[in-house]
């Protein structure tokens, strides 16, 4: 779960991290009670949406008066940014971000993520800020170091003393920036992120260090134990289909094809996707409906899918492991039933009373094409979806 820029700044400044003051605001009242409250003369105006790549996208504006902050302010409460990030709906900002600008002297790079390959958290840090981190990695990966981070959110001292070296921190520099990095480890484990970045983190002309920028991702399956954070979920910077599948406790991401796909598992429900490709059609989604699926959730996964105007055929393929083909082919019929399906719909059973599972679907009296193995359920579908019935 993404959280704002300003909601990962007040868990920031919990820490001990410094962050400059800054206003929140979604309308002209509380645009004028920033400016009083700040005093600000100019201001840095940002939107607050859950997409990087704002002010390359015209949501990060420099406002050289107070009227001309509210002027910006106006634009930008209700700009709809689109970038790659985003994909063609784009994203609505409803707030904005307002702060005095900041003296920068040197930008710098902090972050921590869960690193799969090392199998644990580990603190990324780099004297080149401002830019993306992938960018570094590719042009100066001599820039980058990474130190581990214990599960307790502790760093080794003699590993803060390197990283301080290696940013190039001395004397009172270098115990804040200590305590920054102490800061983004203790917080990225305490709070279950599997993503936070400090970017840039600026060094003022005064010779102090600020976090300008701060993006966090919370790991959904730690919501549970962060309430906290689970209250700060903001549906409006996803699409509705992602926020209904959310309410049922299923995965889904929209994607750009027309093959809508039901499946129970991730890697199965990725597996599904490239056998689609390979054989020359293209997901619209990304859908997993779990392990323990029951007809509730597979009658909303077909209502999801089915709200896709572009979808042209559906293909569900499950492995019945913990879940029972039968139960399952049962919600199958009934959501078909339910919700008049016109688009064709390839059904690939296997395993937990596959044979009943099929019998249900050939005897429901419903154009459901089976399939007995996933390339052919892929095959069928690609066909199909060009309206192919040969």
């Amino acid at each position: 779960m993404n959280l704002h820029e300003y909601q990962a700044k007040e868990i920031l400044l919990h820490y001990g991290i410094p962050i400059p003051d800054f206003g929140v605001a979604s309308n002209e009242k509380e645009v004028d009670e920033i400016i009083e409250q700040l005093s600000l003369k100019e201001a840095v105006v940002k939107i607050q949406v859950h997409a990087g790549g704002r002010g390359k996208a015209g949501g990060v504006r420099f406002a050289k008066t107070p009227k001309e902050i509210r002027k910006i302010c106006e634009e930008l409460i209700g700009m709809k940014m689109v970038n790659n990030q985003t994909g063609p709906q784009g994203i609505l900002a409803h707030q904005v971000l307002i702060s005095a600008p900041q003296s920068i002297a040197k930008e710098y790079y902090v972050g921590a993520i869960m690193d799969r390959v090392e199998a644990r958290p580990l603190l990324i840090a780099s004297p080149e800020g401002g830019v993306e981190i992938e960018e570094i990695a590719e042009k100066t990966p001599d820039k980058i170091i990474k130190i581990p981070i214990g599960l307790d959110g502790k760093v080794r001292p003699y590993h803060l003393q390197r990283l301080c070296n290696f940013m190039g921190w001395k004397g009172d520099l270098a115990k804040v920036g200590a305590q920054i990095l102490s800061g983004v480890a203790l917080s990225f484990m305490e709070k279950d992120a599997s993503l936070l970045e400090i970017n840039p983190l600026i060094q003022t002309k005064e010779g102090e260090l600020v976090a300008l920028d701060a993006k966090l991702s919370i790991d959904d399956n730690a919501l549970f134990r962060q309430s906290e954070l689970a209250a700060l979920y903001d549906p409006t910077q996803q699409l509705p289909s992602e926020v209904i599948a959310r309410e049922f406790d299923l995965s889904y991401i929209a994607l750009d094809g027309t093959i809508g796909c039901m499946v129970n598992g991730a890697g199965l429900a990725m597996a599904t996707m490239d056998i689609i490709g390979h054989y020359g059609g293209r997901a619209a989604n990304f859908l997993d409906v779990g392990g323990g699926a029951s007809k509730e959730k597979v009658a909303e996964g077909f209502r999801i899918i089915l709200s896709d105007p572009h979808v042209k055929a559906i293909l569900v393929n499950i492995f019945g492991g913990i879940m029972n083909c039968a139960v399952l082919a049962e919600g199958i019929i009934e959501a078909a039933r339910d919700f008049s399906i016109q688009v064709p719909l390839v059904v690939r059973l296997e395993g937990t009373n596959v044979e009943q599972g099929r019998k249900l679907l050939a005897e429901s009296g419903l154009a459901i094409e089976g399939a007995d193995s996933l390339a052919e359920a892929a095959e069928k579908a690609v066909r199909v979806q060009r309206g192919d019935t040969g």
